[in-house]
């Protein structure tokens, strides 16, 4: 009976510890302004050339608005802990507003919380314990979705019904790709290098 008792104990699911060590809090800094550069490099070399192609097609613009989502995939996928999305989104978006000069602020950190706030509630939905390529996906899609929805209702609340849905449809899947499949990928390399070492991303066996 003893014996049956202690192997239900340790089969039953871990919590996840809500406790941040300060080399956890350092590498989402690092995660944080790794992803605002990110975002700064996008907006320069990317950004302005899709819109000028997709003039006359501005609902499928979201398309290349997955890479905007990485700072809360990321952080969620490395740190694995609750909150980490949300910082490292947020950190991301403060410091873009830093690079931007101050443009948009508002929007920029509005942004950042939201798609940070995307990206906690899909981990919460699995009690933040599992960890693989379909939970990050669907991450980056609800981060995408959060994104569009956002972005419709700020910048294009005219803008006609169908294209709408396209807008939002186009945003959940390029945070998908980008945002969940793409970083997915970019944890578990990382995690073959050995850097991730003191972090559960990189202790967890797959």
């Amino acid at each position: 009976m003893s014996q049956n008792l202690t192997s239900t104990a340790q089969d039953a699911p871990k919590k996840p510890n809500l406790r941040w060590r300060v080399s956890e809090i350092v590498i989402a800094a690092v995660i944080s302004v790794a992803c605002a550069v990110i975002f700064w490099i996008w907006d320069i070399a990317v950004s302005p050339a899709t819109k000028t192609a997709l003039v006359a097609a501005p609902e499928l613009r979201p398309l290349i608005g997955g890479a905007w989502l990485l700072g809360g995939t990321l952080g969620g996928l490395l740190i694995r802990k609750p909150g980490a999305a949300l910082f490292c989104e947020i950190v991301a978006a403060f410091i873009s507003v830093l690079f931007d000069g101050g443009a948009w602020s508002g929007e920029i950190l509005l942004a950042g919380l939201i798609q940070g706030i995307g990206a906690e509630v899909a981990f919460a939905i699995f009690g933040s314990r599992r960890w693989n390529a379909t939970i990050a996906i669907f991450a980056g899609a609800l981060c995408g979705l959060f994104m569009g929805g956002n972005e419709i209702f700020i910048y294009y609340p005219d803008m006609e019904p169908v294209k709408a849905i396209i807008y939002v449809a186009s945003s959940v899947i390029s945070g998908g790709v980008i945002a969940g499949f793409l970083a997915w990928i970019l944890v578990k390399n990382l995690a073959k290098t050995g850097v991730l070492s003191s972090l559960a991303s990189g202790n967890t066996r797959r």
